[in-house]
């Protein structure tokens, strides 16, 4: 007996940075249209949500658009701010949506924050979560804490107006509670929203057997957004006036890199080489990530695409 459709597992393909998620995706939509099931993609990543940001997220060009529906792209100005819970219900929404006009829902991307909400729900007070502390405390190293005290200040003014600016401990877990549960943790006293549960996933997880080939893609892929104008796109978002790296478009991978470098911070050999060992630590933690999910299905990402995903069939009921 096939369970209702909303006890269906939604298939997520995600992986690190430049394992090829996108082409993946639209490779495996193509397939099960071949078919006769129509795919429409809902995109899990937390910089594709922002409109100017382009060629250093490596957004879906508008031909990958045209071949398939694609969901969760330049939804928010930079200057505005998106967290898991917000993420989770846009996606419940779009699933439930998306089911309902007889396709299929796709998810992809590589933000596990937001996988992880999918998959574990949120609450309206989240436990500690060590990789997200991690990756604010590496931010901390790298910004200073008054920086993160001024993010926290975007999003939760009341926490940050009674926090010292170099208060780690409780600007961290203020961040951390924002991230996780999308409510200000100046707002856990009022009746919270109810708890949201998790949702069945079935996630396709593309790894790289050799790091080493890994990196060099990213390598690659970065010399190439520069040949494509990353830095006149960045140019672009400067000359607004009402951004800065504190916001969390501009904390993107390569945004605040070269946000330094146009400051005149960085030679641009400097600029490239960090823009890239940043992008590989991202994909180091991304990795972590994964391996914390026992349950997911690893595909090689190095192969071909039709070697790597094998048979159609990944989205029939």
């Amino acid at each position: 007996m096939t369970p209702p459709m909303e006890a269906q597992p939604v298939v997520c393909i995600v992986g690190p940075t430049a394992s090829g998620k996108t082409a993946a995706a639209l490779h495996l939509a193509q397939r099960a249209q071949a078919h006769g099931q129509r795919v429409e993609l809902i995109s899990m990543d937390s910089a594709l949500v922002y409109r100017g940001l382009d060629i250093g997220t490596a957004k879906p060009s508008a031909e990958e658009r045209a071949a398939c529906a694609h969901h969760l792209l330049d939804i928010l100005d930079p200057a505005q701010a998106y967290s898991a819970a917000r993420f989770v219900a846009d996606a419940r929404k779009l699933i439930d949506d998306i089911r309902q006009r007889g396709a299929q829902p796709l998810i992809v991307g590589g933000t596990m924050l937001y996988l992880k909400a999918l998959q574990s729900g949120l609450s309206a007070l989240p436990q500690a979560d060590a990789a997200l502390r991690a990756q604010i405390d590496a931010d901390a190293a790298r910004l200073g804490w008054p920086a993160l005290h001024a993010r926290l200040a975007e999003v939760d003014a009341p926490t940050a107006a009674r926090l010292a600016p170099n208060d780690a401990q409780r600007i961290q877990r203020a961040l951390e509670v924002w991230l996780l549960s999308g409510r200000p943790l100046s707002a856990q006293f009022t009746p919270p929203d109810p708890p949201v549960q998790a949702l069945p996933l079935r996630i396709l997880s593309l790894e790289p057997s050799d790091r080493s080939v890994l990196h060099n893609r990213i390598a690659q892929r970065f010399d190439a957004m520069l040949a494509a104008g990353f830095l006149d796109e960045v140019r672009a978002l400067r000359q607004r006036g009402d951004l800065s790296p504190a916001l969390p478009s501009i904390r993107a991978v390569g945004y605040r890199q070269a946000w330094s470098h146009l400051d005149g911070i960085t030679s641009a050999a400097e600029f490239r080489e960090q823009a890239i060992a940043a992008t590989r630590q991202l994909a180091k933690r991304q990795l972590t990530w994964l391996r914390s999910m026992p349950q997911r299905e690893v595909f090689d990402c190095l192969p071909p695409l039709h070697d790597t995903l094998g048979h159609a069939g990944f989205l029939a009921p």
